[in-house]
């Protein structure tokens, strides 16, 4: 069994937190970092959701932003219970330890199953759609051999090797992150293994909406779930410019161990997987090269995990109004490269506080693009 605890830490929100917390990451123009900035700035997710509209119309927004309405998020929770779902919160104790340690954790996850899981160490596992039959065989064995060592299995529910993945782990722990909302699994052939996970000793996950159906652009945000979650993350069968890379490369940028097994130079499935070795991953052919690895990184998580913490009610008290000098010149700062905050910061010469207020205005009004690492730029989208 891997060391380390379970990392339940934390505090459990109220109905009326969860309530504001689900309008306020559903409203227009609000993403995991702006909730954050959000919540840092007025204690509580229902006086964010108050000053949204200024925020937005001080932004330079040519329309009025859409805030959810209490209306909206009660019929959400209310489908959530029905399916048998619920929300978890990054603060609370069954949000996974890892995810909330990545940049821009999503601050809500719907869940369905064994909750237990959540808090596990995980090891990714991805691969190709059309795997081979060796390809998956070698998936079956490594979720197989990992999960008899006490890892959790996490994976996306696709077809190939994600699904034989889920499918050896079925017995010992396993999680689907979803692209879609928890009730519209995708892809439709794997329906029965979704109930299974549902049903049985499995969990699946998902940031999106109840009701939500998977666009193509949904998945790197559930790629994103399965790089956060897991310690460490299992290519087998990755052709180039596959979705798979893109989980490798999210689990690099988080500080996760990639591991890579190698592949005929004969076969396009493989030339991903190759690439990753050249690259720097792990040379991997048994589980004990991904359980050996993981030893002394099992423990990471169990102490000390961060907590975004909120007041039980937000005190109203609104902030000052950057003067138009100080806007102005953290908007001259900003351009179409991404650029660091604290080099804004310097830059300008204005308060830290009074830029972070300025980007949430020009995010809030869909003219900022937030990047990896922290980093923003200014849209020069047109609307």
């Amino acid at each position: 069994m891997p060391p380390g605890d379970d990392g339940r830490r934390g505090v459990a929100l109220s109905d009326r937190q969860r309530l504001s917390w689900l309008r306020l990451i559903r409203s227009d123009n609000v993403g995991p970092a702006t909730f954050r900035d959000l919540i840092n700035h007025f204690g509580s997710a229902e006086t964010a959701i108050e000053h949204l509209p200024d925020l937005s119309r001080r932004g330079g927004s040519a329309r009025a932003i859409r805030v959810a309405s209490i209306d909206d998020a009660e019929r959400e929770l209310e489908a959530a219970q029905k399916f048998g779902a619920v929300f978890i919160g990054i603060g609370e104790p069954d949000y996974p330890p890892a995810l909330r340690r990545i940049d821009g954790a999503p601050p809500l996850l719907s869940a369905i199953g064994d909750l237990a899981l959540a808090t596990q160490v995980s090891v990714g596992i991805v691969g190709a759609r059309n795997a081979s039959v060796s390809g998956a065989k070698m998936a079956a064995r490594m979720a197989r051999e990992l999960g008899a060592a006490g890892y959790t299995i996490i994976s996306g529910m696709a077809r190939g090797i994600d699904a034989a993945a889920h499918r050896a782990s079925l017995e010992t722990g396993t999680i689907a992150a979803l692209a879609g909302g928890l009730d519209q699994p995708y892809p439709p052939e794997n329906l029965d293994l979704f109930r299974e996970i549902c049903a049985g000793q499995g969990l699946a996950i998902s940031e999106m909406p109840m009701g939500w159906e998977p666009r193509a652009r949904d998945f790197p945000r559930r790629n994103r779930l399965i790089a956060g979650v897991g310690l460490g993350l299992v290519v087998i069968e990755a052709a180039h410019r596959s979705g798979s890379l893109i989980t490798a490369r999210r689990a690099a940028d988080f500080g996760r161990l990639v591991f890579a097994i190698p592949g005929s130079p004969l076969d396009p499935r493989a030339a991903g997987t190759n690439g990753l070795l050249k690259e720097g991953a792990i040379v991997t052919t048994e589980s004990n090269d991904v359980i050996e690895a993981l030893a002394p990184s099992s423990r990471v998580f169990g102490d000390d995990d961060p907590v975004m913490e909120e007041p039980g009610t937000g005190d109203g008290t609104p902030f000052d109004e950057p003067g138009d000098d100080d806007r102005a010149r953290v908007i001259e700062a900003l351009g179409p490269s991404p650029a660091e905050i604290d080099d804004i910061i310097r830059h300008t010469g204005v308060a830290a506080a009074t830029v972070y207020l300025v980007l949430l205005e020009l995010d809030l009004a869909g003219r900022l693009h937030r990047h990896p690492g922290g980093m923003v730029s200014l849209s020069f989208d047109e609307d």
